[in-house]
């Protein structure tokens, strides 16, 4: 049966041409729709054009799949990569974390205060240290080990829960796991990193110690899709905190954990909200 929808949000992007705007705004006023929210950006270096926008039915629920049959022609007007979905749906969402848990802790706590517009449906570790905190809020958590000789067959797990679950985004909550460029192929678009660093900066590990070693001013985090090059993918939201002589290697890393628990959840809201779009190797956000 196909879906009922009193609310929709269109996003796309194609080369600016006159008359786009025009165009979509006339289509879903003909559908009986009205534009609440609306944003748009033109790269002026590539001619490309971008734009997001919530509309509201005010004649009851409509037919979705013959909205964006009616949508269709637009879209091959212009040649827009472009996508159509029920404004009410809410993105699914399952969580890869390893042993820290401050990014995980504050998924979880903003979903259940419903500042995040999503369902966790289950968190999937390589260890057991969260297995409580992901109780205590009623979510499914999925012990997976891996090891080198295992990381094919764990992966493939991570993979089978992804497709039961009906999962739209993988979120990497400091999983401290390397995925495979198979694996991210197959998420390609579909699976949020957060980097323990504002990037580009110091890599390898222990990162905060490194720049406690130079002497840095600011200190930040990275969101950002997954690629098959490593912490290289599109990104979606970043942050920084300024520090000084005075803090310790300790403190950074405890300063550090907050601002990479507020990045990632800004970056799963962005895009369980629709609000990312790709442009080459970089992202147009249109944030509140």
């Amino acid at each position: 049966m196909a879906a009922m929808v009193e609310e929709l949000i269109l996003k796309f992007s194609c080369e600016d041409k006159p008359g786009i705007v025009a165009s979509v705004a006339s289509l879903f006023s003909l559908q009986g729709f009205n534009i609440r929210e609306s944003s748009q950006f033109e790269d002026t270096k590539t001619k490309h054009f971008f734009m997001r926008t919530f509309l509201e039915s005010v004649e009851g629920p409509k037919n979705l799949n013959d909205i964006r049959s009616a949508f269709q022609s637009i879209a091959d007007r212009y040649g827009m990569d472009w996508d159509l979905c029920n404004g009410q749906q809410k993105t699914r969402v399952l969580i890869a974390v390893s042993k820290w848990g401050h990014c995980l802790d504050t998924l979880l706590s903003g979903w259940k205060r419903g500042y995040l517009p999503v369902d966790i449906v289950g968190v999937v570790s390589n260890h057991e240290d969260m297995r409580d905190l992901t109780e205590w809020y009623k979510v499914p958590f999925h012990y997976l080990p891996v090891t080198p000789e295992t990381k094919a067959e764990q992966e493939s797990k991570i993979l089978e829960l992804i497709r039961t679950n009906n999962v739209d985004v993988l979120v990497l909550a400091r999983y401290m796991q390397i995925l495979s460029d198979t694996m991210c192929k197959q998420l390609e678009g579909k699976a949020i990193n957060i980097h323990h660093s504002f990037l580009p900066g110091f890599k390898g590990a222990k990162p905060y110690h490194q720049a406690y070693d130079r002497g840095v001013k600011l200190i930040g985090a990275t969101a950002h899709y997954v690629t098959a090059k490593l912490d290289e993918g599109p990104i979606i939201e970043q942050s920084v905190e300024r520090v000084s002589h005075f803090n310790t290697p300790e403190e950074l890393v405890e300063i550090g954990r907050d601002i990479e628990a507020l990045v990632l959840q800004k970056a799963l809201r962005w895009h369980a909200e629709h609000r990312v779009l790709l442009n080459g190797q970089k992202t147009v956000v249109f944030s509140h």
